[in-house]
């Protein structure tokens, strides 16, 4: 699907477009990858570290809140995986139309500029802080979802828009992980820890990464696509990183939740199963494509919800110590 296909992915220098580059160019032969992105020191830094791959990569600098350069990066784009977000819940809760313009009016831009420069398909990444969000980063990213599913309206169904959502990601700008095993290095045993009730769930960047060529391949245009993914306890992990760690409490930060949610009970009337995901399918735009690919597919049972604290899958502490031991030697 991949192959002689020309990708653009926004905010492409980050933890995510690192590893979606990677597995985007040592498994397929696409004939160029764009990284879109505010940072010519990172695009600089991406730039060696995939060197032999010079011949497919460009570097474009560019703000997705600039429509105009959007629409000149789009030229001759195939597909746009869009990754550009501000995500750091208390600076957004201090400086909302930042969060706005980035993560809402940003969206916004990106669907114009993929129909009017003829893009095939869009796949925007979004989170589980959309689902019944209680700080501005989540209801932002619902408002993104919302926007990108209507545009398939749009174009007269000549684009295909669709979102991904999952949760923490193991090892990210912001996971708790990178700062647990700062701890332990500098031999520091007391771990904040806000609640000893959090759970969240994780993925990896690799399953992150492949969800999102999966949705590529697969999308009829407004899913959203979730993966089942594993929840864990966070002292849990602190135990995983340093088994003698005491704990000292914090409280819930403002925004913050105790549990999070992948979908939520009224979400789930419009949820399939279908391949190892659950797809929820959008409410008011449904494609016969849509119908005819998902209906074979069963639906998820009455009263379904996928929140961290009470699903079926949970990482156990060797699964735990693995990842980070994986994290240690990368």
């Amino acid at each position: 699907m991949l192959n002689g296909r020309t990708i653009l992915i926004t905010g492409g220098t980050g933890s995510f477009g690192n590893e979606f580059i990677r597995r985007v160019l040592t498994r397929y032969k696409p004939k160029k990858v764009i990284i879109y992105s505010r940072d010519e020191y990172k695009q600089y830094m991406m730039k060696k570290k995939f060197a032999e791959y010079e011949e497919q990569l460009r570097f474009f600098l560019g703000d997705v809140r600039d429509k105009s350069r959007l629409y000149r990066a789009f030229e001759g784009v195939d597909y746009v995986v869009h990754a550009a977000a501000l995500k750091q819940v208390p600076a957004l809760e201090y400086n909302p139309t930042e969060a706005v313009n980035t993560n809402v009016m940003g969206a916004d831009n990106i669907v114009d500029a993929a129909i009017d420069r003829g893009v095939e398909k869009v796949i925007a990444l979004s989170t589980d802080k959309a689902v019944s969000p209680i700080n501005l980063y989540g209801a932002t990213k619902l408002v993104a979802e919302k926007i990108f599913i209507a545009a398939n309206a749009y174009g007269g169904r000549r684009v295909k828009f669709a979102c991904v959502r999952y949760g923490n990601v193991m090892g990210s700008r912001g996971s708790v992980i990178p700062l647990f095993m700062s701890l332990k290095k500098s031999r520091v045993k007391e771990f904040p820890i806000t609640d000893e009730r959090m759970t969240r769930f994780w993925i990896t960047l690799e399953q992150s990464a492949d969800l999102v060529i999966k949705a590529l391949r697969e999308t009829e245009g407004g899913e959203i696509f979730i993966p089942k993914i594993p929840s864990m306890k966070v002292t849990d992990l602190a135990r995983a990183i340093e088994p003698d760690c005491t704990f000292r409490y914090t409280g819930i930060r403002p925004g913050e939740k105790l549990h999070e949610s992948l979908v939520s009970y009224d979400e789930a009337r419009n949820v399939k199963v279908f391949d190892g995901i659950y797809v929820i399918m959008p409410q008011f735009l449904e494609s016969s494509e849509a119908r005819e690919k998902y209906d074979k597919y069963p639906a998820v049972p009455e009263g379904f919800v996928f929140r961290s604290d009470v699903n079926d899958v949970w990482l156990g502490s060797e699964e735990l110590r693995e990842q980070i031991r994986k994290m240690e030697i990368e």
